[in-house]
């Protein structure tokens, strides 16, 4: 599902359970250590997602280390996201000379929780959910925005290095596939704040990416979109 919302250039690779031998490196599974069977498993499926990933760029398997933030540590000269929920695992990967940033998110399709949606929303954003639901109440749009936040999230951070909440990014989804994040970081920072990514459901999942060409391979520096449509 994931490699329809990505441009070229990115490599992929998803599961949707935890049947498939899925080795650790010995420092990935000292992390995991003490940890519920049931995260030690998304974790190491999702770890070896990344390493398929990796692989079709032509990169060796390597020890996948959490570094700040929590965002994985790719491998010197490769940008990369992972993410995993119920019945979801999956990976992107792609060199740093041609894609700057990557994010991609997955969440299962449906309502969020009683009273999240006011956490992470703005009165805007609320409002422009509604007018969604009553155009295509077929679409879990919650779930689309909170993941498109997430997704945005993953590709500032490791080129910022600042933290956000989900307030500090206004959500502008379309009904074709797309949708633009704006963020607002507490402090000013260098990043281009503006991230263009694609969304889509379907078998029981949202999924959500950002991929953000480099500035000398696109028009200008502001992010790109590559068509419609925090492990």
């Amino acid at each position: 599902m994931i490699e329809e919302l990505l441009p070229s250039g990115v490599t992929s690779s998803e599961a949707f359970d935890d049947a498939a031998p899925a080795p650790l490196f010995p420092a990935e599974a000292a992390l995991m250590e003490g940890r519920r069977e049931r995260r030690r498993l998304q974790f190491a499926t999702a770890r070896a997602c990344a390493r398929r990933a990796l692989a079709g760029l032509g990169v060796r398997p390597v020890a996948l280390l959490p570094g700040p933030g929590g965002a994985p540590q790719w491998p010197s000269g490769v940008v990369g996201s992972i993410t995993h929920c119920e019945g979801y695992r999956g990976a992107v990967a792609a060199p740093a000379g041609v894609v700057a940033a990557l994010g991609i998110d997955a969440e299962p399709a449906g309502p969020l929780p009683p009273g999240v949606l006011g956490l992470i929303t703005s009165p805007g954003e609320r409002a422009h959910l509604a007018a969604l639901a009553a155009a295509d109440a077929s679409v879990p749009w919650e779930r689309v925005l909170f993941s498109a936040k997430e997704a945005a999230y993953k590709a500032w951070y490791p080129a910022a290095g600042i933290w956000l909440g989900f307030r500090d990014a206004s959500l502008v989804l379309s009904p074709a596939g797309t949708f633009t994040a704006v963020l607002r970081p507490p402090v000013p920072s260098p990043v281009d704040p503006v991230y263009e990514g694609r969304w889509l459901a379907g078998r029981g999942l949202v999924l959500t990416a950002v991929a953000r060409g480099v500035p000398a391979l696109v028009p200008a520096a502001r992010a790109v979109s590559f068509g419609s449509g925090r492990a």
